[in-house]
């Protein structure tokens, strides 16, 4: 037989098409699969090449990257309106990833959609409900005894819909699509803020709504805003102490938390090629925090090195032949343009209270210092989703390597948690896992833990107070710094006078009390409002009860500043924010000085990953004798009911439930940590509504007046009562309003407990998204002075309602106590498809309507 590159040379001239790469041409006539979980479901960049060919012929000039992809993926690319930041675009994405605090709620709303199987590739990934404490293997017992419910729901509910599911312990949702399901060019909508992870796989992954999820697991074409597209073009290179997280920290740092809304950010340069492909997912991951739709890279060499790296070398072959297609057009224009030289980049930190608030390094002590920031770290976190890579843990271990040889090991504790069972599995093999524990580290789970507040920290006492924090014994300012996230004030699991309930019944439209927080309990990675934490992806470092505890994302703390994990290590080591590994020196046990070099690791493994175990559960090819069991009873699990269809009337009269002062994210609104667990059970969860929004009223957290009886009590208990005596309402809030995760139960919440409208300056785009599917009005001051215009007892009505449609203004009467008027002009970004969610009560409800 003739040799095998004899052959494919034959067939080349046969078939008379350029040299190719070897296995290109014969992928050109085999399909390939979208991941070896999917054999049948294939990738279809045929298609991409056809719908970007017909919109470049209309729109009739050159295209960046993120519309070939986007516009690829159009359900009628020849009549699709196509304008940036205007049109809404009806959308074929390729496949849906959720995780399991969200997927609760949406596998809940795919099973009273009435459909028999999923339309396209999903997957359920269990990473949420996993609560760190002492290690890995008894964290991973324990949460799947105290979760057995969920993860049965969730595993049967794969099972029965055609939905691949994930088993806890396998890894966090994004780390696991970047090593199986992102491949440049992909569509992708995942149930996690954090989604665009993808796209440094050269594809456009976007964090979604739960509602979102649904729509496109049923078959429906989903909709999304038209983005604009900010170009940031790197030259040079990284060098030293600088990271592929540095990147993002300084775009944070110029766009602000909302200056990437409505908008994808678009990588691009010479640059590019100097950074890893899970470097480059380290940044679009983040870019979530600066409001983005999502971020991209163009397919290069080192996503190409990924692919076949993690055994998608078939995938990367494809990538090759249709690399025109994923790279931008010369000349393309962007909407706003970012240079960064990476050779000037030095390594910053962003923080606290804001993830757009940069220093540099080689600052941050001496503004800490000036601001009273606590300097001393309690504990050093790295890994999570957004830095748990190969290179990542071995620049960490690099770093770790030369402080033991001069007998050091850290002062603060040290845990490292590793984003897929594949990383900690290889990490293991190859002795960083080791080396990081001979430091002094705790090797945790393959979950996202303290990034989301799952972290039962055991160590000194914290006294809770209304508004402060203190650790017995001690004083000062809380505050954390992290690798994980960029971090953000309240992004995940404030606890404030609400307690979730943990007894056998629900609270039902009744005032009631919640049960106030003990006054000490194990710290945890969400303190107070007071504190200040610095944190970004990867577990760094933590500012909490006066030490400083540096960790591992932007959502752990209620005020976190971003690091790189490399840093978080050199800082955990010396236990001190002033501690510059660029300059300072540190002091071995024999007493001599030493300077941490800049580490260096290998950006893969030079063998293979180590797959580690299987926690992969395939969806059976008959599901029909599967059943899905949800108890009447359970107190982590709800059957959905439909919420009520509009009135066809104007809304009169609405109570202000409360005027919200300042920032109010996903956290503010609907809180994690604790909560977790209900995130199937809406009525349960309910019970933390709006408890960490300061109310403009009193200045104070959960605490609202009822405007019948006249007393303060809690935001929630306040709202069942207007519900239960029937008292429409509505909450007037501030700038970016939703900004932080992609949790629907922030939508879902205020339609359940009896809400119609949410008046705001702005909003965060998932979340105003997340409000239109359930059947509420996210509306916008046309004038955002009229803000100050609304006093909490004011009673409000909306009109306009009856001739809804796009564009056009409606209008809201205040209604003053002392009996004065005022009439202002509120905004919308409502198309005819959301109106007519509205006027069905909400999207599902459509959805169902459409059926029959």
């Amino acid at each position: 037989m003739a040799p095998y590159s004899l052959l494919v040379t034959r067939l080349q001239k046969a078939l008379g098409v350029r040299q190719y790469h070897v296995a290109s041409v014969l992928c050109q006539r085999a399909k390939v699969a979208m991941s070896h979980f999917e054999p049948n479901e294939y990738i279809h960049y045929d298609l991409l090449e056809k719908n970007i060919n017909i919109v470049r012929k209309r729109l009739n000039r050159p295209l960046t990257l993120s519309e070939k992809i986007v516009y690829g993926h159009l359900d009628d690319p020849a009549s699709q309106e196509i304008e940036r930041g205007k049109s809404y675009l009806r959308l074929r994405p390729d496949r849906v990833a959720m995780q399991d605090a969200t997927a609760q709620m949406a596998m809940l709303q795919f099973i009273s959609s009435g459909l028999s199987k999923v339309a396209v590739p999903s997957t359920i990934h269990c990473d949420h409900l996993i609560e760190a404490q002492v290690g890995g293997e008894k964290d991973l017992r324990r949460a799947k005894d105290i979760n057995q419910e969920v993860y049965n729901f969730l595993a049967t509910a794969g099972a029965k819909y055609g939905v691949g599911f994930w088993k806890p312990g396998s890894g966090i949702i994004h780390q696991i699509i970047l090593e199986n399901y992102a491949y440049p060019g992909v569509l992708l909508i995942g149930t996690d803020s954090h989604t665009p992870n993808g796209g440094g796989l050269g594809g456009i992954c976007i964090g979604v709504g739960g509602a979102d999820a649904v729509d496109v697991m049923a078959g429906i074409p989903w909709e999304l805003k038209c983005p604009k597209v900010i170009g940031v073009k790197l030259t040079g290179s990284l060098s030293g102490w600088s990271s592929p997280k540095d990147v993002i920290l300084k775009v944070a740092g110029i766009l602000t938390v909302k200056g990437g809304t409505g908008a994808i950010v678009e990588y691009h340069g010479p640059g590019v090629d100097s950074i890893s492909c899970t470097g480059m997912a380290t940044i679009c991951n983040m870019g979530a925090e600066i409001g983005a739709t999502t971020s991209v890279f163009p397919y290069n060499h080192r996503m190409k090195k990924y692919l076949s790296k993690t055994g998608r070398e078939d995938i990367a072959n494809l990538a090759d032949e249709f690399k025109d297609h994923l790279v931008p057009d010369p000349g393309c224009h962007y909407d706003q343009l970012i240079e960064i030289n990476l050779s000037e980049l030095k390594p910053h930190i962003n923080g606290p209270f804001t993830p757009d608030l940069a220093h540099p390094v080689a600052e941050v002590g001496k503004v800490a210092e000036k601001e009273g920031w606590p300097l001393d770290i309690r504990v050093g976190l790295i890994g999570s989703c957004t830095n748990s890579s190969y290179e990542d843990m071995g620049r960490s271990a690099a770093v770790a390597k030369q402080a033991l040889a001069h007998g050091l090991k850290c002062k603060s504790q040290f845990t490292i948690t590793p984003g897929s069972e594949q990383i900690r599995a290889t990490i293991e093999r190859d002795g960083y896992a080791q080396i990081l524990r001979d430091l002094g580290g705790i090797v945790l789970a393959n979950a996202c833990g303290p990034c989301i507040g799952q972290w039962d920290r055991l160590g000194p006492v914290i006294l809770r107070f209304p508004s402060a924090l203190r650790v017995a014994p001690g004083g000062g300012n809380p505050g954390r710094a992290s690798s994980f996230s960029l971090g953000r004030t309240s992004r995940r699991g404030r606890r404030t006078q609400s307690s979730p309930p943990t007894t056998g019944t629900s609270r039902a439209a009744t005032t009631q009390t919640p049960r106030p927080m003990p006054l000490s309990r194990p710290q945890r990675t969400h303190p107070s409002p007071a504190s200040n934490s610095l944190y970004e992806c990867g577990q760094v470092t933590y500012l909490l009860c006066v030490p400083v505890i540096l960790g591992i994302t932007w959502e752990s703390a209620w005020d976190t500043c971003s690091f790189q994990p490399q840093i978080v290590t050199a800082l955990a080591i010396a236990g001190t924010l002033k501690f510059n590994p660029e300059t300072d020196y540190l002091t071995g046990t024999d007493g001599k000085k030493f300077r941490l070099e800049a580490p260096d690791a290998d950006e893969l493994p030079k063998g293979e990953f180590d797959p580690g175990q299987d926690t992969y559960q395939h969806p059976p090819k008959d599901s029909s004798g599967q059943h899905v069991d949800v108890s009447p009873t359970s107190q982590r699990l709800q059957l959905l009911e439909p919420f009520d269809k509009w009135d066809g009337k104007d809304l009169e009269d609405l109570q202000i439930l409360i005027k919200v002062k300042g920032k109010c994210t996903t956290d503010h609104i609907s809180a994690a940590g604790p909560w977790l667990k209900f995130r199937g059970h809406l009525d349960n969860i309910s019970n933390n509504l709006l408890i960490g929004a300061i109310n403009i009223e009193n200045g104070k957290a959960n605490s609202v007046r009822n405007a019948v009886t006249q007393e303060f009590g809690p935001v929630p208990d306040t709202a069942r009562y207007y519900k239960k005596h029937g008292i429409r309402w509505v909450v007037i809030g501030d700038e970016n309003y939703g900004e932080g995760s992609s949790r629907e139960h922030a939508a879902l919440e205020p339609r359940h407990l009896g809400g119609r409208a949410i008046i705001t300056k702005s909003f965060a785009r998932i979340h105003e998204t997340n409000l239109k599917k359930q059947g509420l009005l996210p509306l916008t001051f046309a004038d955002p002075a009229d803000y100050n215009k609304i006093h909490p007892v004011d009673k409000l009505t909306i009109q306009g309602l009856k001739d809804f449609t796009p564009g056009k203004p409606l209008k809201c009467i205040i209604k003053h106590p002392n009996g004065t008027q005022e009439t202002i002009l509120l905004n919308h970004t409502f198309n005819e498809t959301q109106i007519e969610w509205f006027r069905a009560g909400s999207a599902l409800n459509r959805m169902k309507e459409l059926q029959q």
